[in-house]
């Protein structure tokens, strides 16, 4: 029986919008002074009134809405995500693309984020992290999943990801909490405790609770960061906390804070103004800094073929997101209902709903990737050490099946080797069913030994063909010469 969840349609409207404008204002605020490491001293805007500046933060969003109700809430995973991204987002700087890159050569999620990618650990994912809190509102796991599909495509299972599971839980929680100290207590429960993220969001409440003035926490940051350098989640986040904390809910002061800190400055005067956005509503947002900006989204870096499809502005793409939510609740078994009353959120709020999200991710190997299937199996597959291999040279792989069905199954399994390659496997493997005693899972591992010629990219189809079903399972393996 799906759960009932009663929002008032006009607040949450409100709030979404709220979180569009604040996003729209605090980018356009924060780009003037971009990767600057200074401490800045800004007094509002820097840009013409009524002309937003273009940012990748908003951008990227739209490709991820669009693929969302192209494929459906249930379709969507990390692979059709990179698929997106090579198909619309243009930029190859930095993680983008170090991503692009990998994808290009066939390496899939969390992989494709991890493969010699020195800037995993910096901010292109969290900035995109509105968009998953929006259409979950309320439910912070709902939006976690699709954070993490969507931040493994560039920064892997690293610090980048772990930094916009905290920014979608935070979000996603602000559509029913207005207290940005609680707020930041419970995302930070969501990402590791040793993670770097949660150090430096640390550094921030723990500088204010013993009065210390924001200038001095910020170099702690600063200092705590050093080893990371430029342009790092970790420190940036704590940037936008810092701006949050010290702001004390005014809407001016805290983007000027977060902004005035430097570094990635489009970045936390976004993320801050989003959040704000979202907790104050539309509604709440200055007047001026509202009738400044404008409502207008001014695109950047996706394609030509996707811009057309794209909402124009923070109003069109509000209504976009508010007739998609029902859709991906249902999808979790929640069933949204749009009064004009109060809220009725309890019931699904507490349900734990994929409550068990960290045990498989935080488990996870980083040299990994998955094969969703919905059919009759998914396959996670685990690489030994980096996909790359030399002429002669050993490998290991090894794949974890997880059966989808009451019934158990034998899979044939056959294994497309380039020419003078060898693979020692098993040429069947059993999969049991999930049962009270056994969780359905096998695991099947392969050691392949490269011959004289290494491409430098070698595609290794693996196929899992389980008898009495006509659509098998096929795994890309691809290792680099």
């Amino acid at each position: 029986m799906a759960i009932p969840m009663k929002l008032n349609k006009k607040e949450l409207r409100n709030k979404i919008l709220g979180c569009w404008i604040g996003k729209n204002i605090g980018g356009t605020m924060g780009t003037p002074f971009e990767g600057a490491q200074q401490l800045n001293d800004i007094h509002g805007f820097n840009s013409p009134k009524g002309e937003p500046l273009p940012n990748d933060d908003l951008d990227l969003q739209l490709v991820w809405l669009r693929a969302m109700r192209d494929v459906g809430p249930k379709e969507l995973s990390a692979n059709v995500l990179a698929d997106y991204w090579l198909s619309a987002v243009t930029p190859h700087w930095n993680e983008y693309g170090i991503g692009k890159c990998n994808l290009e050569m066939g390496l899939l999620p969390p992989l494709s984020g991890e493969f010699k990618n020195d800037w995993k650990n910096s901010n292109g994912a969290w900035i995109r992290s509105e968009i998953w809190a929006s259409l979950a509102p309320g439910l912070p796991n709902v939006a976690i999943r699709y954070a993490i599909m969507d931040a493994s495509i560039d920064h892997g299972l690293s610090e980048g990801t772990w930094a916009e599971i905290f920014t979608a839980s935070l979000e996603s929680m602000a559509f029913f909490e207005s207290d940005i100290r609680t707020l930041i207590e419970k995302a930070l429960s969501f990402i590791p405790e040793d993670s770097r993220v949660a150090r430096s969001v640390r550094i921030v409440l723990s500088g204010y609770d013993a009065g210390k003035p924001w200038k001095d926490v910020r170099q702690e940051i600063l200092d705590d960061s050093a080893d990371l350098g430029w342009f790092q989640a970790p420190g940036n986040v704590a940037f936008t906390v810092l701006g949050l904390i010290y702001g004390e809910g005014d809407f001016k002061k805290s983007l000027i804070t977060a902004i005035d800190c430097g570094d990635d400055t489009d970045c936390t005067g976004a993320t801050a103004g989003a959040l704000l956005g979202i907790v104050l509503g539309a509604d709440g947002i200055p007047a001026d800094w509202k009738e400044y900006i404008g409502d207008r989204i001014i695109p950047v870096c996706i394609s030509a073929s996707y811009r057309d499809y794209a909402p124009k502005t923070c109003t069109e793409l509000t209504d976009l997101v508010l007739d998609t939510i029902p859709d991906v609740l249902k999808a979790y078994d929640v069933e949204v209902l749009y009064v004009d009353g109060e809220n009725d959120t309890e019931e699904a709020r507490n349900a734990g709903i994929l409550a068990g999200y960290k045990e498989s991710v935080f488990r996870r190997s980083r040299l990994s990737f998955e094969i969703p299937s919905r059919l009759h199996t998914d396959a996670v597959v685990e690489y030994e050490a980096d996909p790359v291999i030399a002429p002669g040279g050993e490998f290991r792989v090894t794949v974890t099946l997880t059966n989808l069905r009451r019934n158990p199954y034998h899979y044939e399994v056959t294994v497309g080797l380039p020419e003078g390659w060898t693979a020692e496997f098993p040429r069947t493997q059993y999969v049991e069913h999930k049962t009270l005693v056994n969780d359905g899972v096998s695991r099947w591992t392969m050691t392949i030994r490269a011959g004289d010629r290494v491409d430098p990219v070698n595609r290794i189809p693996v196929v899992f063909s389980p008898r009495g079903h006509a659509v098998p399972v096929m795994i890309p393996l691809v290792l680099l010469g």
